[in-house]
């Protein structure tokens, strides 16, 4: 299966660079990392808090069916700028990987289309490796496949509605 989300590992560096286009229009693209319920669909996750402004934050958690907490993320939002960009940290709790900084730009590629970037930064390029062994590129394409999935479901279900 093709993989859609590309990332870009610069050897040394102690950041990634990950690009995905979207067959949606970017309002949509945007709302999905914006809407809570959409984030909770498309990354499978409960979302116990999530404050989509300047100096928000936000809390996602993902237990099995005992309820066992599995993950638990976390991070502050910096910059929340509609359709445009969101600046945020990322910590994933009792992780090895400590805090990111995430630099997530929304573009219009046509009236339909759009293209994610993110530009993630780690503490050191060591910490970026060791989770670039896990299978990284696999989920972050998985997520980027159901967003698109989740997103596109949706807009053909307003569009009849309408």
């Amino acid at each position: 299966m093709e993989r859609k989300t590309q990332i870009q590992a610069e050897t040394g560096k102690q950041d990634l660079l990950i690009t995905r286009e979207f067959e949606l229009p970017v309002e949509l693209l945007f709302k999905a990392y914006e809407d809570a319920d959409i984030v909770a669909q498309w990354m499978g996750t409960k979302v116990l808090k999530l404050e989509n402004r300047n100096h928000g934050g936000y809390v996602f958690e993902t237990s099995d069916p005992k309820g066992n907490v599995l993950m638990r993320a976390n991070g502050a939002i910096h910059e929340f700028v509609p359709n445009q960009r969101i600046t945020r940290t990322f910590e994933m709790e009792n992780g090895p990987f400590g805090i990111t900084m995430e630099y997530l730009t929304f573009e219009a590629m046509g009236e339909d289309n759009s293209k994610l970037t993110m530009h993630v930064v780690y503490k050191s390029p060591a910490l970026r490796d060791e989770n670039l062994k896990l299978p990284f590129s696999y989920g972050v394409n998985m997520a980027h496949d159901r967003l698109q999935e989740v997103v596109a479901n949706l807009k053909t279900t307003n569009h009849e509605q309408a």
